[in-house]
């Protein structure tokens, strides 16, 4: 008779690859090094994942809650100005990085670059992140050109798309330098521009 789940053990696997992936990539993490950083016996993986890719995707979705229930709440704050909560926001992101010493980067471009030929539903479930992230920004962006703090002939998908692009990019290089010189590029040079 096989064992019932045990929500701790899955709770632990995720959280535990979150950091390992984040250190090692996606490669160089096994399903040996998951378990062990987890503190679980290696089998009991594929209880919980049906692969390693199927992780990926779990990961992915914690990954992405997380910013949502901690960082986007800020892009529907009706207190502050539209293009001051996109500011906030990605302020909000970097200060996380900035805990870790920049060494974790984002999961989402990390395996968006890892994971490029992994299969479909990891690059749907990569996609559809993309997806919601933009629609966040693009929302704001549309209530600045509302309130003429923004070109209302501006293209906002484009440049919430530019946002993300640009972010990934900084946050890259933040995790090479160990530094939070891009962040403040991202936001003192590209947000200004791009948002003016």
């Amino acid at each position: 008779m096989p064992r019932p789940s045990n929500p701790d053990v899955r709770r632990r696997l995720i959280e535990s690859g979150l950091t390992l992936v984040g250190r090692q990539g996606f490669a160089g993490s096994g399903v040996a090094d998951i378990t062990a950083s987890a503190g679980v016996p290696k089998g009991s993986f594929y209880q919980y994942f049906e692969s390693k890719q199927s992780y990926a995707i779990e990961l992915l979705d914690d990954y992405w809650s997380a910013i949502e229930a901690k960082h986007a709440q800020v892009l529907l704050d009706g207190r502050y100005a539209p293009l001051d909560r996109i500011v906030r926001h990605f302020r909000s992101i970097g200060q996380d990085h900035k805990q870790e010493k920049f060494a974790l980067g984002c999961l989402i471009g990390n395996l968006g670059l890892e994971m490029a030929d992994a299969g479909e539903d990891a690059q749907n479930k990569l996609r559809q992140i993309l997806k919601r992230w933009a629609s966040l920004l693009s929302d704001c962006l549309r209530q600045a050109q509302a309130a003429n703090d923004l070109d209302r002939k501006a293209d906002v998908q484009e440049i919430a798309a530019a946002i993300i692009d640009a972010w990934e990019g900084a946050v890259m290089r933040a995790k090479i330098e160990r530094s939070g010189a891009a962040y403040k590029r991202f936001e003192t040079v590209l947000l200004t521009r791009l948002l003016a």
